[in-house]
């Protein structure tokens, strides 16, 4: 079975951060899958204009509520929190099958009961215990960047191009 990263928001609300994911989510070939309810509506000007031009180039999922996600998926679910037993770079993330990276809300990340019932797959971006996180939107690009580099970048260029000149 082929790999996929599979980046799932449950319950986002800041329409500006949902947007700079899609686009991560377009230029890395991850799937996105939002969890309702939303602090927006997903036409709000700013999640498309942080999305820009690359909406049509998104796999995007949409689901009533957690039990409706995880009936419709299976695969290796690691759930990043400023409370993980785990440091995200020293995880590995499986080659084989579907990987879904999970974040919660901006305000209240993931319900405690949810990292409870699934502690060893508890993940953490390291960073000063005297703050409180990081935005998510950084957080979920550190997140994907991570796996698709114990991956070897599957499916990315790996070489930019001068427009005016040549290497």
């Amino acid at each position: 079975m082929e790999h996929r990263l599979n980046i799932v928001l449950l319950e986002p609300q800041i329409p500006q951060n949902t947007g700079n994911i899609s686009r991560t989510c377009a230029v890395t070939g991850a799937a996105l899958h939002l969890i309702k309810p939303y602090g927006f509506v997903i036409t709000d000007r700013q999640l498309k204009r942080a999305g820009l031009d690359y909406w049509d180039k998104l796999d995007i999922y949409e689901y009533e509520n957690w039990d409706s996600f995880a009936e419709r998926n299976e695969g290796n679910f690691y759930f990043f929190t400023t409370k993980g037993l785990n440091v995200h770079s020293e995880v590995s993330y499986p080659e084989e099958g579907s990987v879904y990276i999970i974040f919660g809300r901006e305000d209240k990340g993931l319900p405690e009961e949810l990292l409870y019932a699934n502690k060893e797959c508890c993940v953490r971006i390291p960073m000063r215990n005297e703050l409180r996180s990081l935005n998510l939107s950084n957080s979920v690009a550190i997140a994907a960047y991570e796996v698709l580099r114990q991956w070897d970048y599957p499916d990315l260029g790996r070489e930019g191009k001068l427009t005016k000149y040549t290497w």
